[in-house]
């Protein structure tokens, strides 16, 4: 029987691996081996198994908004007016399909769902909020944040 990666536990030096992909996600192989102390080929192997049980979902380049146009983030607050079915499919699909989307967190509180939207400043937030979010059915409140900035993105932590 094939051991899923829920009954089994990782290592020192999977986690070792997991944060040197963390911190740069373009290593080489021989690089990562280099950085954690194992030869090219076990660290393949390790880094392939991580991939195939899961812990890796998948590789991302960070993009500099402000030089595609879109340097303000804003965090949007939204609470629906209904929670059926159809009214959070239409939510979460409609979500999916806007560009200024960057993430979408469904939390617990007084609002429903966390939303992040990368903007062109309050002039391009406006456009967002009546040409789009506005027009999404099933909202009955948002409240907005402008991000002053950004003292942490990305990564996931990997305890010990």
């Amino acid at each position: 029987m094939k051991e899923s990666s829920a009954d089994r536990s990782i290592d020192a030096i999977d986690r070792r691996i997991l944060r040197e992909l963390t911190r740069d996600g373009r290593l080489t192989n021989t690089e990562l081996a280099e950085r954690i102390g194992l030869s090219p080929s076990p660290c393949w192997q390790r880094t392939r198994r991580l991939e195939s049980e899961g812990y890796i979902k998948g590789y991302t380049a960070i993009l500099d908004r402000a030089l595609l146009g879109v340097p303000e983030t804003v965090l949007i607050e939204v609470t629906l007016d209904r929670h059926d079915d159809t009214v959070l499919e239409t939510f979460g699909s409609q979500m999916a399909a806007m560009p200024e989307v960057i993430e979408v967190w469904l939390i617990t509180g007084e609002y429903d769902y966390l939303i992040k939207v990368a903007v062109n400043g309050t002039r391009g937030y406006e456009e967002f909020l009546r040409q789009k979010l506005y027009r999404v059915p099933g909202i009955r409140h948002s409240r907005s944040s402008f991000a002053l900035r950004c003292l942490k993105q990305g990564g996931v932590p990997v305890l010990d």
